[in-house]
């Protein structure tokens, strides 16, 4: 997917897009193939308008900290919610088991 591209190059080209889609202008016509498959992924995740612009900075920064720590490329937005979901899941269980325990 990201075959011969440099960490940083990608990085930069990652934080340009998610901008461009936050600010709702997108100044390019040309993309490298991850980009498409990011923005039709961040396209099927159908967020509402009104969350929409925290969500993607969310996920741009997630995606900043997971690249710094050593990722090798971009993770799709719908893993980042997944992710974010079965996180809050997983607390909002934790008080039922402790209380089903007692």
């Amino acid at each position: 997917m990201f075959v011969g591209q440099d960490s940083e190059v990608v990085m930069n080209r990652f934080n340009k897009l998610l901008q461009e889609l936050i600010r709702g202008t997108m100044t390019r016509n040309t993309f490298q193939p991850w980009e498409i498959d990011i923005l039709l992924d961040i396209e099927a995740c159908q967020l509402r308008e009104v969350v929409r612009r925290e969500t993607l900075r969310r996920y741009q920064k997630a995606v900043q900290r997971a690249m710094e720590k050593g990722a090798p490329t971009p993770f799709k937005l719908s893993e980042y919610l997944s992710n974010k979901k079965h996180a809050s899941e997983s607390d909002s269980s934790e008080p039922a088991q402790q209380s089903g325990a007692a």
